[in-house]
């Protein structure tokens, strides 16, 4: 096990996390230190997120914010084979290692993210699991909060992060998935559900799912992180979309 986890460099996406990254960092320690290297990118936090990543062991990598911007930093900055790219609000599962290390067994071409698991209760949420899990297996669509782990040949055979300020995890899934299998690993990735309590799962799904279909016609995506940062709903981002195409077909000036 200690050759395979010495080959994965993990990177951490991290924006003012100080009261979760901690939990995440404890959960990679359980490695013992067989992991190349743990790296920390910080989006000019202010709750002191890179210096409790220091104290941990970790390498904090400070970096203008934006979760593409930052995935593409902390590929470049590390120099494993393998990756792990993980948001700093997440948990891993007990056994991580024992599947981390299986699914690099079965060799460079094939991706993997984990199952999601969303640390609040009701049953809306669980059905809004195994909705993802269903995703995820049968379309091999998982997004960036379940986490990805692939070889640094696959990640530069699909050409890479794009520094996109929104929707970079689906942009490099779609190109991933045209190359090898994306597969679902056993355990199940705990992430907070403070997104979803802000406009409840439903609307969260379909704020969600409105991001996307406005990403796919043309959307700038910095357009679209303006107000997905914003918490705002479906309506905002429609009007987005239609402001976006009025722009880009020269018709500003109609209402």
């Amino acid at each position: 096990m200690s050759r395979t986890l010495a080959e994965l460099s993990v990177v951490i996406l991290a924006r003012n996390e100080a009261s979760r990254l901690p939990c995440l960092l404890a959960d990679l320690a359980v490695a013992g230190g067989q992991l190349r290297e743990v790296l920390v990118v910080d989006g000019a936090s202010g709750d002191g997120t890179a210096r409790l990543a220091r104290l941990a062991g970790a390498r904090p990598l400070p970096c203008e914010p934006g979760r593409g911007a930052q995935l593409a930093a902390g590929v470049a900055a590390s120099d494993g084979p393998w990756l792990l790219l993980l948001h700093a609000d997440a948990r891993l599962p007990r056994g991580w290692r024992e599947q981390v290390t299986a699914a690099i067994g079965r060799g460079p071409q094939r991706a993997w993210a984990f199952r999601l698991a969303v640390d609040d209760p009701g049953p809306a949420l669980r059905l809004l699991e195994a909705l993802v899990s269903l995703r995820s297996r049968w379309r091999q669509l998982p997004y960036g909060d379940q986490g990805l782990l692939l070889s640094r040949e696959l990640l530069d055979a699909a050409g890479g992060i794009r520094p996109l300020p929104l929707m970079e995890d689906l942009d490099l899934v779609l190109r991933l998935r045209r190359l090898a299998t994306i597969g679902l690993l056993s355990g199940a990735l705990r992430v907070s559900g403070r997104r979803w309590r802000r406009l409840g799962v439903l609307g969260t799904a379909l704020a969600n799912a409105r991001l996307r279909r406005a990403w796919r016609r043309g959307t700038p995506p910095q357009l679209l992180a303006e107000h997905y940062y914003r918490g705002v709903g479906g309506s905002a981002v429609q009007d987005a979309y239609q402001k976006a195409q009025r722009r880009r077909w020269g018709s500003s000036s109609q209402p």
